[in-house]
């Protein structure tokens, strides 16, 4: 029978972990919406890039070329990333991760507003890409300090044995802004005439970005700084110049783990940029078709992000990462194949297909790079690993797939493209150590050397 005294105490932390579980679903919320507001604004782009933008910006230049300028205008971004993965990451690590995520996710929605106010060339001419690039640039600048954070937010808020759970709900926020994005468009093209949708229906998804912005501020404003960060504080472990001080100590984990995230990016810009460009100009689908299917790939990774970042807490980050890797390389033959029967289920069972594939590989990856990285330098480490990976794999995959298409005529070099990437991310994940035994809060390496493995008990 239990004593009058102890029952207080019960109650008391049944009240206290009600509070924990409530907290961390807003804290997750917070994040996820954050986080869908910046890739719906950065996959708006790579949608109109393969849609759009080589009509109204660079018209001037026959359809393969234009494609591929405003590819590489996509690609812009990329490098902006890392510039603010570097400077979002060291206020982050200096003055605390709220704030900086307050920023970029101001910053990205005034960049992507902008965009949809932009002249097109017949108005201004060669300042129309111009002005198209320096916003594309600021979005970029944005991204590079928000993801990074976003992570953190939930990964060091997160109990011990949910961080891979908790670190893979801010990954869902990629299918849901890529959902959003396609849905604009598929809206627009939908009600619109290909006159109308060059004119001025490509703009309202754009203008209308500034509706998400203002509801993931409102969310941000209340929620609070990680104990990793505030225990650095207190301790007074913070590193004067974090860049450097994460390059002398974790120069190797930076490069590996941007090698091994390589696949990612790569996998992805091609099904949501180059897949959409390759399946209506190469293989005559229509538009709507192709963006259905992308739509339905971003539902099968809303469910499978979460259940593999899940099962990472399980049975580890680097078991369920390499499947996925090793699985999207497995696919790289097989998508273009089904894509090339010119069949609308063979489209969706491939577009199906690598989802799943990529979905492993992604749910727990942001988790992982967390977890490579001390506390004191830990936004600095995530944000420039996986930017890195950006701009290696996701940054040139447009525009180097439509080159290679243009070049051979054939599917099969893009699927070459694919398998390499893969193989170097597989290759980088075998020298990583395995994470998810680590203490978050500690200021020093999280996970053991790499080349070595973890040992815990169970």
């Amino acid at each position: 029978m239990t004593s009058p005294a102890s029952a207080p105490t019960g109650v008391g932390r049944l009240d206290a972990s009600r509070l924990d579980a409530a907290r961390m679903r807003k804290i997750s919320l917070a994040s996820v919406i954050g986080t869908t507001v910046e890739w719906y604004d950065l996959f708006l782009f790579g949608t109109a890039s393969a849609l759009v933008f080589g009509k109204v910006f660079f018209p001037q230049f026959d359809g393969a070329v234009g494609t591929i300028l405003s590819f590489l205008t996509f690609a812009s971004a990329y490098l902006a990333r890392m510039v603010g993965a570097v400077l979002f990451g060291h206020f982050g690590d200096r003055l605390g991760r709220k704030s900086m995520l307050l920023t970029s996710l101001t910053a990205m929605g005034a960049a992507t507003f902008g965009i949809g106010l932009v002249p097109d060339f017949h108005a201004i001419g060669i300042a129309a890409p111009l002005l198209l690039l320096g916003l594309r640039i600021v979005q970029g600048l944005a991204l590079g300090g928000e993801w990074g954070g976003a992570v953190l937010m939930t990964v060091e808020h997160a109990p011990h044995g949910r961080r891979g759970f908790y670190g893979s709900m801010v990954q869902v926020g990629v299918p849901l802004g890529t959902l959003l994005a396609n849905g604009a468009f598929l809206l627009m093209a939908a009600n619109l005439d290909s006159a109308a949708l060059l004119s001025w229906g490509w703009r309202i998804p754009f203008l209308a970005s500034v509706l998400l912005v203002g509801i993931g501020i409102y969310i941000r404003l209340h929620i609070e700084e990680t104990p990793s960060f505030q225990a650095v504080r207190q301790d007074g472990a913070k590193a004067r110049i974090p860049f450097f001080a994460l390059i002398r100590q974790y120069w190797r984990q930076v490069l590996l783990g941007g090698i091994a995230t390589l696949s990612t990016g790569s996998t992805f810009t091609l099904m949501v940029t180059s897949g959409v460009s390759y399946g209506t100009t190469e293989l005559g689908h229509s538009e709507s078709l192709m963006l259905w299917a992308v739509m339905a790939s971003c539902a099968v990774a809303f469910v499978a992000i979460p259940f593999f970042g899940r099962l990472s807490d399980r049975v580890g980050r680097k078991p369920v990462i390499f499947a996925g890797v090793a699985a999207e390389a497995a696919l790289a033959f097989p998508f273009f194949r089904l894509l090339d029967t010119g069949s609308t289920a063979s489209v969706f069972v491939a577009y199906g297909l690598m989802t799943v594939a990529f979905s492993a590989n992604y749910g727990p990856i942001a988790t992982f790079l967390a977890e490579l990285f001390g506390a004191r330098v830990r936004y600095s480490g995530l944000s420039v690993s996986y930017m890195l990976s950006g701009l290696l794999g996701s940054a040139t995959a447009p525009a180097i797939t439509a080159a290679l298409l243009s070049a051979t005529g054939s599917s099969a070099s893009i699927a070459w493209y694919v398998l390499g990437a893969a193989v170097l991310s597989l290759l980088a994940l075998i020298l990583l150590a395995e994470t998810r035994f680590g203490d978050i809060d500690a200021p020093g390496p999280v996970a053991p050397p790499v080349g070595t493995e973890a040992v815990a008990k169970a």
